[in-house]
């Protein structure tokens, strides 16, 4: 289970996340966390939290953040939300690391991902920053914090997490694993 203070890395990239607020904390209001990204570019495509509001502020560095088409660099500092529904991305375009809090609410199971996440990582289960189909189709379909990829129809998604997402749970998937937290999904 995620707790305030845990320290979670991803052993290929050195990308660490502290854990300052966690759901249990704040009584699932959000999650708090400390970000240092050493990776340079996109971690992940651009998406959408469809039940989420997520804020990021600079403390190092800078952070890249792309809302539709456009590109805003934040420094020491400077904060922006970003609402629920709206496709984004957020990464650092810099050679050198950036540090950010990163607030998610209402927190559902922010935290539990990104415990996952790094926990997979550091079983060598992640290339180049992918989980594999199966795997993303799994996280996808059965956490509660509804995620979709901004570049592909929501109706396309959902097809693919309600089909292969359950033989995937079948074939020993899981969303949330016990191995990384105190519950299974």
């Amino acid at each position: 289970m995620p707790s305030k203070g845990q320290i979670v890395t991803n052993p290929i990239s050195q990308d660490t996340y502290e854990f300052i607020e966690t759901a249990k904390d704040t009584k699932g209001e959000f999650v708090r966390l400390k970000a240092t990204i050493y990776s340079k570019g996109q971690l992940v495509p651009k998406h959408f939290h469809s039940f989420q509001d997520e804020s990021f502020e600079v403390i190092s560095g800078q952070l890249t953040i792309l809302t539709g088409n456009r590109v805003k660099t934040l420094t020491v500092g400077e904060k922006i939300t970003l609402s629920k529904n709206i496709p984004h991305n957020h990464y650092n375009n810099e050679n050198t690391p950036v540090i950010y809090i990163h607030s998610v609410s209402p927190a559902l199971d922010f935290d539990y991902l990104i415990e996952n996440l790094m926990g997979l990582a550091s079983d060598g289960k992640s290339k180049n920053g992918s989980y594999g189909l199966v795997q993303e189709l799994v996280m996808l379909r059965y956490l509660d914090g509804k995620t979709y990829l901004a570049d592909i129809p929501v109706w396309v998604q959902k097809i693919l997490m309600h089909t292969i997402a359950p033989i995937g749970r079948l074939l020993g998937y899981r969303a949330i694993y016990k191995k990384y937290s105190d519950i299974e999904k």
